[in-house]
């Protein structure tokens, strides 16, 4: 997860976004990669999160299958005014330590304050996540939340977001991407990483 992406920001903005899903046996589910054509017209609004679906043996032209996804996040102005409160106290901002999941297509926007469409329902609930700090370069350099989503419904989630609170709360980031697929009984685990430009 070091491959960088060029957007401006205090905090490197990396593909450090993974999603790996398992059925109910534990059996990792492929995923769809979208490659950075692929990333980029969704941006655009050029193509859906669902385009992959609609192309067959084709599909190799927006991306490729694999065993987990990586996506790179987008941070919003409000996660930015967030971590400068956490940084100093002067905000009341707390932990955003809440990973949510949903079904929006509109491409991730840094004035974004929610989720487009989030999941409540059927195991898509947002969840409280793991938070820990990890070692990219230098040591606890990196913020990294995990959680795992338990379905008992079936959704095509297109979007996640971390935030700080159960319900309402400060978006910190979102992202869209192509659709992950999952029915009831599959699982998907989160883990998102937030590193400092700087180190």
């Amino acid at each position: 997860m070091n491959k960088s992406l060029n957007f401006p920001a205090q905090f490197q903005i990396m593909e450090n976004v993974e999603f790996v899903l398992r059925d109910k046996f534990g059996n990792v589910k492929k995923l769809f990669q979208e490659n950075k054509i692929y990333t980029k017209l969704m941006k655009m609004g050029v193509l859906s999160p669902f385009a992959y679906q609609k192309l067959g043996i084709f599909d190799f032209l927006l991306g490729k299958w694999s065993e987990s996804k990586l996506v790179a996040n987008l941070m919003t102005n409000a996660g930015f005014a967030g971590m400068a409160s956490r940084c100093n106290g002067a905000g009341s901002e707390a932990a955003f330590t809440y990973i949510g999941i949903g079904t929006g297509t509109t491409a991730a926007n840094v004035a974004d304050t929610t989720l487009e469409t989030e999941i409540t329902t059927g195991g898509g609930a947002r969840a409280n996540s793991t938070a820990s700090r990890v070692t990219t370069t230098v040591t606890n350099d990196t913020a990294q939340l995990v959680n795992t989503f338990t379905f008992t419904a079936g959704f095509a989630v297109t979007e996640s977001g971390v935030l700080n609170a159960a319900s309402s709360g400060v978006l910190l980031c979102r992202q869209v991407f192509s659709a992950i697929n999952v029915v009831s009984g599959d699982t998907l685990q989160i883990t998102w990483k937030i590193k400092n430009a700087a180190s």
